[in-house]
C-alpha cells in the first residue's frame, strides 16, 4: 500500500508543507501551473530554493505576497475561488475541507458564524496558496494511504491580532481537537493553523510507532532557527499492513447521512454526481417527512474511511446541509469472482457469488445486457433468461 507519512516533530506549516512536496518530487511548475488557475496570481509569487536547517538539506518554498493592502475574504469567498478554479473534484473538495477546518475553528473561538470569519492572520492569500498547494500536491503523489506522527506544537506565547496567547494559537488548539500533540520542544510556536487543518482534513491514522518501508525521504523548511531543526520529515513509502486491515479491503465502510428540504429534484441529480466523482462507493435518496410537515430527502453516502474530509466536504459545498451524521458499518460480502462467458451476442460479464451454503449463485452484468438490448431490439430479461438458460442456470421473466 503506497503510503505518505509525516513526521512532525517540528511542527507543520503551510510553507513547510509545500517544501516537503517539492522535496518529494511533485514539480515545482506543476505546482505554479495549477495555482496560476486561481486567477488571484497577481497577488503573489512563489519563490522555491534548497537551503539547509542545522546541516539538513531540503527546499524552502516562500509565499511572497505583493504589497500590503489586501481584502479580508471570507470561507464563502475562498470556497467559490477555489470551486470556479477547474481543479479535479477531488483536489476541489481536500481544499475547501482544510479551509473548512480553519474557518469552524476562528468560529468558534470567536463565538460567531462561519461566514463570519474574515481571514485576516492566517492570510487571505498566503493561506489560498498553500492550502490549494497541498491539496495539488496529495493529489499529485496519489497514495492509498495518509499516516501521521503526533504533532509537535512548540511553546511559549504567540502574538495574534486579537492579543498574546500562549502555544498553540486559539484557533490551532481548536483544529487540533482529538488529535495527539507534543508540546515544549522549543519556545516557540511550531505549528500553525494552516499546518494543522492539512493534517486535520487529509491524514487518516496519527501514530507514534509507524509501520512503513521508506522509499524516498523529504524536507520542507521552516523559516525560523530553533534549537532543534525546524523541518518537516515527510516520508513515501509501502505499508504491508495497517492498524485496521479491513477498512483497506472494503468491509469497513462509513454511512454519511443528512435530511435535505431545500434542493430540487435536478439539484440533488448534481449533487449525487459530485458524490460519486468524489469517491462516494453508493449514493441514494430516501423520502421522509420533517419537522413542519416538510416533504424532505435522507441522503446517505456510502465511503471508505480515508474519504471522509473529501465526501463531507463536497456536501457541505453543494448542499444546503449544516451537519452530518457519519457512522461506521460493516459489509459482510459474498465471495465473488467475475467471468467472461461467450454468447452469441458476443462476450458478456458473469459475476458468481458463494452462498453460505456452497451453491453458487449466478448474474449477468446488467450494463452488458443494456447493450445487447440496445442493438437487437429486445428486453434486457430476455436476454438475461437465454443466457442463463444456455449456462444451465435460471432465468427471470421479462
Amino acid at each position: 500500500m503506497k503510503t505518505l507519512y509525516y513526521d512532525c516533530f517540528s511542527g507543520i506549516s503551510g510553507d513547510m508543507h509545500l517544501g516537503a512536496m517539492v522535496d518529494m518530487g511533485v514539480p515545482a511548475e506543476y505546482i505554479r501551473k495549477e495555482l496560476s488557475k486561481l486567477r488571484i496570481d497577481e497577488e503573489f509569487t512563489l519563490r522555491i530554493y534548497t537551503a539547509q536547517k542545522m546541516g539538513i538539506s531540503g527546499t524552502k518554498v516562500d509565499v511572497v505576497v505583493k504589497g500590503n493592502d489586501h481584502e479580508h475574504r471570507s470561507f464563502t469567498d475562498i470556497s467559490r475561488i477555489i470551486m470556479t478554479s477547474g481543479y479535479s473534484k477531488k483536489v476541489e473538495a481536500l481544499a475547501v475541507a482544510i479551509f473548512r477546518k480553519i474557518a469552524e475553528a476562528e468560529a468558534d473561538v470567536h463565538g460567531v458564524e462561519i461566514d463570519e470569519v474574515h481571514f485576516h492572520e492566517v492570510g487571505a492569500t498566503d493561506a489560498i496558496v498553500d492550502i490549494v498547494g497541498a491539496a495539488l500536491c496529495i493529489d499529485y503523489l496519489n497514495v492509498d494511504r495518509i499516516i501521521a506522527s503526533p504533532v509537535q506544537v512548540g511553546g511559549g506565547f504567540v502574538k495574534c491580532a486579537h492579543g498574546t496567547f500562549p502555544v498553540p494559537a486559539p484557533a490551532t488548539t481548536e483544529i487540533l481537537k482529538n488529535i495527539p500533540c507534543r508540546f515544549g520542544a522549543v519556545n516557540k510556536e511550531t505549528t500553525t493553523p494552516t499546518g494543522a487543518a492539512i493534517l486535520a482534513a487529509a491524514v487518516d491514522e496519527f501514530t507514534s510507532s509507524p509501520e512503513i518501508i521508506p522509499e524516498k525521504i523529504s524536507y520542507g523548511l521552516g523559516t525560523k532557527d530553533f534549537s532543534i531543526p525546524n523541518v518537516l520529515r515527510v516520508v513515501l513509502g509501502t505499508t504491508e499492513t495497517v492498524s485496521v486491515p479491513e477498512e483497506s479491503d472494503g468491509k469497513v465502510n462509513l454511512l454519511i447521512e443528512c435530511n435535505i428540504d431545500d434542493m430540487t429534484g435536478e439539484d440533488l441529480g448534481y449533487l449525487m454526481n459530485r458524490l460519486f466523482d468524489a469517491g462516494a462507493l453508493d449514493v441514494f435518496y430516501t423520502p421522509i417527512q420533517m419537522k413542519k410537515n416538510r416533504p424532505a430527502v435522507k441522503l446517505s453516502v456510502l465511503c471508505l474511511p480515508n474519504l471522509k474530509e473529501t465526501i463531507s466536504g463536497t456536501l457541505f459545498n453543494y448542499s444546503g446541509t449544516f451537519g452530518l451524521r457519519v457512522t461506521r458499518v460493516e459489509k459482510v460480502m459474498m465471495e465473488r469472482t467475475t467471468k467472461q462467458v461467450p454468447t452469441k451476442w458476443g462476450t458478456v460479464r458473469l459475476k458468481e457469488g458463494v452462498l453460505p451454503s456452497g451453491e453458487v449463485t449466478r448474474k449477468v452484468e446488467y450494463e452488458d445486457l443494456a447493450k445487447i438490448a440496445d442493438a437487437e431490439a429486445i428486453s434486457p430479461g430476455k436476454i438475461r433468461n437465454q443466457i442463463m438458460g444456455a449456462l444451465g442456470g435460471d432465468g427471470i421473466d421479462a
